[in-house]
């Protein structure tokens, strides 16, 4: 043996030992190890310890026991390792600023970290392929150090890569091509970790409690490398999504308690999102262009895969972990409404082509559909998507309408504990409020007030022997809430009665109708007792009425309705229930069709209603016919009375105007000239048009047109300059009506008393004036509105929901007659009154208005003698 074969391997230099064989190497391991381990540990050049890390890798590395792996060489080199990458990244941080093309110096130092850096990455690896070489299945905690020092190098690495762009400041093509294979070494050394990881076993029988917590540290750290290369490399980032979810799932049994779930869903369901607007973006840019043969639609269709591998991948994660996902709910009920706010016929969707729409729908969102299928039982859920203190902003108000119409459409074939789970409130904490699933479809509808002025329009449904056509959002909700009702099951109908009674008498008019409309059709496809029911309830609810009120008209329209669907024995049986002979039932009977009933129990009923109101009239006119009395006379009472019979009655007379006597059509004239400066309210004033309007065709006699022509001019300029636009446009109507017909065309020009209200008539009449909105701005128009008058409206929702309840309102309080006593106490306070004014008349002269109020005493007393006669 030769003489340097002689020393001690211990005392060996590192020169030597690189060129050492590997025989040499196996034999001479358990002396020479330890010492280059304490040599790794003290020296502090970068080069240094790379050189001994690479000899340990590449020559030593193969011949240790693969089981004290952790133990011999893993605990004790990754740590510094891991400390010299950081500094390495951070000294090439700090001096990046530093780098030109002038300035050698720095740039040779930055590339020579880079290359180091490289070369540490590439040892790393070969630990990796090491162990996946030698063994076929890993035990976790035999190398527990090696993935989570890996995997911190690797994301410190793509960031750097992410942010060069800012970190080189212009200067990166000096250093370009190093960080290119600083990313490809980073990316093998990934993919050749989740080879290693995937050889991992756990037994579930064992409480491996280590263990368990370095795979759960494996997978979230994975998850925070998935947001930083998720616009780096899309291919990898799905890489790395599949083997989180595989792995979750491989190892759900040990695993699962100890997942962060909410940070899974919220990391998925974010990159879904940010793909999802990847391909909307993509797809605007596509419409000026040929979309078939592009760059832009091959990348479309590229991103538009990745959108449905990572709706698929929230599919398979959500089914398998659901029992742990309350906390999720949140953002998986936020994820759909995100995203079809974004997507067509939303108001605030972006603007792509109908191949597109049909490409991301048929590629995407049918994917993403059965999630709701799975939350469907799952109460968090529910109690996310029925929150009664729910606020969305305006641009998520039609999903939400959308996902309750799918929710209702996957409950038409559930068993009744799921339908009651949706169907019934309850209250899910002392904070929060779960409403019905029937009250939201209402609340939600009645949100969606830009969607329903459009209108937008929905996919329609197929009937046989019929193609399919678009239908608008309206119809859409009446449809699949029809098809809900005729599914629901008997011991939810009360609910469901609830829930469209409560919307029957909302102040929001299209809401009101959906309800009817529904209402109707449960009337059609239920039994003959159940509409019959149905007309009663509505029958007392009208005459427990106290007034004239919105939902007294509501209440009115569905009886109306609900009244042609009743079976003629069920028609005889409300007749005897609510006989029209008796004068409490008339204000019932005027909203009743007579058209509902058959010919002969037509033509009794209408001689009892007409009997009975002819007495009752008689009784009136024989009477002192005071004002409060005409409330009983008139069916539909308003205040005050007389301008509310008015609004009915002018119309009347216009339709019979050829009939009426002049000396009448000049009275009616003069009474809304009179009219007009107490200024009535819309509903009269629209009769008075309606009335004014049918002159046109009335040829004037020359002994009263001195009486007739100045004051309908006077009415007519009146109306004209209303401010109210639906006045404005009626009254425009209606003088047009009248100038194109009247012979007595001298009138014309003095019904236009200023010249703003002569351009606003030439306007009408040529039909200029009109802005020619396009379709865009139409719905930029819509958006704009809505979210100026939601939030008022949204106040005044919030405030009827306090008071809405259906129980009776309160009672009345008796108004007890006035008795003797009070009326002579009265009188005598009114006395001393007087004489107080007569003492001050004695000791100085009056003031000067002192007559005039005194007058308008006096006119008040002869008013009151006129009561008491």
């Amino acid at each position: 043996m030769s003489q340097e074969r002689a020393v001690p391997a211990s005392a060996v230099p590192l020169e030597e030992i690189s060129s050492w064989p590997e025989e040499l190497c196996r034999r001479e391991l358990p002396s020479v190890l330890p010492r280059l381990l304490i040599s790794f540990i003290v020296i502090s050049t970068w080069r240094g310890l790379w050189e001994i890390l690479k000899i340990i890798v590449e020559m030593f590395l193969p011949h240790m026991n693969h089981l004290t792996l952790e133990q011999t060489f893993f605990s004790q080199v990754l740590p510094k390792t891991v400390r010299l990458f950081d500094d390495m990244m951070y000294e090439l941080t700090s001096q990046a600023r530093e780098l030109s093309s002038q300035n050698l110096e720095i740039q040779s130092t930055l590339r020579n970290i880079l290359q180091t850096m490289v070369q540490l990455l590439g040892a790393l690896t070969g630990c990796v392929q090491h162990v996946c070489a030698t063994q076929e299945s890993v035990i976790l905690e035999n190398i527990h150090s090696l993935p989570s020092s890996i995997l911190h190098v690797i994301k410190s690495t793509f960031v750097h890569c992410k942010n060069s762009e800012s970190v080189y400041s212009g200067r990166l093509h000096l250093v370009a091509d190093l960080l290119q294979a600083l990313f490809k070494e980073a990316y093998s050394l990934q993919k050749q970790l989740m080879e290693l990881l995937d050889m991992v076993c756990m037994n579930p029988l064992i409480d491996e409690h280590d263990d368990i917590l370095n795979m759960v540290v494996v997978i979230h750290s994975l998850l925070d490398i998935c947001s930083v290369i998720s616009s780096m490399d899309h291919a990898f980032h799905a890489n790395t999504w599949k083997f989180i979810i595989k792995q979750s799932l491989k190892h759900q049994s040990v695993i699962k308690s100890q997942l962060k779930h909410k940070d899974i869903i919220t990391s998925l369901c974010e990159d879904i999102l940010f793909s999802f607007h990847s391909c909307l973006r993509l797809a605007e840019q596509m419409i000026q262009s040929d979309a078939q043969d592009n760059a832009d639609y091959r990348l479309f269709q590229k991103t538009l895969k990745l959108c449905r591998f990572f709706a698929n991948s929230l599919l398979h994660y959500t089914k398998e972990f659901l029992p742990l996902l309350s906390d999720s709910c949140c953002t998986l009920h936020q994820l759909y409404l995100q995203i079809h706010s974004k997507f067509p016929p939303s108001l605030y969707a972006a603007g792509i082509s109908k191949v597109q729409q049909e490409e991301i729908a048929g590629t995407f969102l049918v994917t993403l559909s059965p999630l709701i299928s799975q939350l469907l039982t799952f109460q968090p859920f529910v109690d996310v998507v029925l929150d009664s203190k729910l606020e969305l902003p305006c641009e998520l108000q039609f999903p939400q309408c959308l996902l309750l119409v799918v929710i209702m459409d996957e409950l038409s074939s559930r068993s009744e504990d799921v339908q009651a789970l949706w169907c019934t409130e309850s209250q899910v904490s002392e904070a929060t409020a779960r409403v019905s699933l029937l009250k939201a479809i209402f609340s939600s509808f009645e949100q969606c007030s830009g969607e329903l002025s459009l209108p937008v329009h929905l996919q329609g449904v197929k009937s046989k022997g019929q193609a399919e056509v678009a239908i608008t959002l309206y119809q859409h909700v009446c449809i699949h809430l029809c098809t809900f009702i005729a599914s629901l099951h008997p011991s939810l109908f009360p609910e469901l009665d609830t829930a469209l009674l409560n919307a029957v008498l909302s102040a929001n008019m299209i809401t009101s109708l959906l309800a009817m409309d529904a209402w109707c059709f449960l009337a059609r496809y239920g039994t003959a007792e159940l509409c019959a029911h149905h007309v009663t309830i509505m029958a007392h609810l009208i005459k427990s009425c106290p007034g004239e009120c919105y939902q007294l008209t509501n209440l009115s329209i569905l009886l109306r309705r609900l009244f042609f669907f009743m079976a003629p024995p069920q028609q005889v049986e409300f007749i005897q229930k609510f006989p029209p002979k008796e004068t409490e039932n008339l204000l019932l009977w005027q909203y009743i069709s007579f058209q509902a009933l058959p010919a002969e129990l037509r033509k009794q009923t209408a001689l009892e209603v007409s009997r009975a109101a002819i007495a009752w009239c008689m009784k009136w006119l024989g009477s002192n016919r005071t004002l409060e009395e005409l409330e009983s006379l008139v069916s539909v009472i308003g205040q005050p009375y007389v301008q509310q019979t008015l609004s009915l009655l002018l119309p009347l007379l216009g339709f019979f105007i050829q009939a009426l006597d002049p000396q009448l059509i000049s009275q009616v004239i003069t009474l809304q000239t009179s009219l007009l400066k107490l200024e009535p309210p819309d509903h009269v004033r629209l009769a008075f048009l309606d009335f004014l309007s049918s002159l046109g065709k009335l040829f004037i006699p020359q002994t009263i047109q001195d009486r007739i022509l100045p004051s309908l001019s006077s009415v007519f300029a009146s109306l004209l300059a209303d401010r109210n636009w639906l006045l404005e446009q009626h009254s425009l109507e209606a003088f047009t009506q009248f100038a194109e017909g009247t012979t007595h065309e001298e009138i014309v020009p003095q019904c236009l008393s200023s010249e703003e209200t002569k351009e606003k008539v030439v306007s009408f009449l040529e039909k200029t004036g009109f802005v020619d909105e396009t379709t865009a701005a139409r719905v930029e128009r819509i958006k704009q509105e809505k979210g100026t008058f939601w939030e008022p409206f949204a106040e005044v929702i919030q405030e009827e929901t306090k008071m809405s309840s259906l129980q009776p309102c309160v009672k009345r309080a008796r108004h007890e007659l006035p008795s003797e006593d009070e009326y002579r106490s009265t009188l005598q306070a009114a006395i001393a009154a007087l004489e107080a004014i007569e003492l001050l008349l004695q000791k100085s002269p009056p003031p000067d208005w002192l007559l005039m109020e005194m007058e308008t005493l006096q006119q008040r007393i002869d008013k009151l003698k006129r009561q008491v006669l």
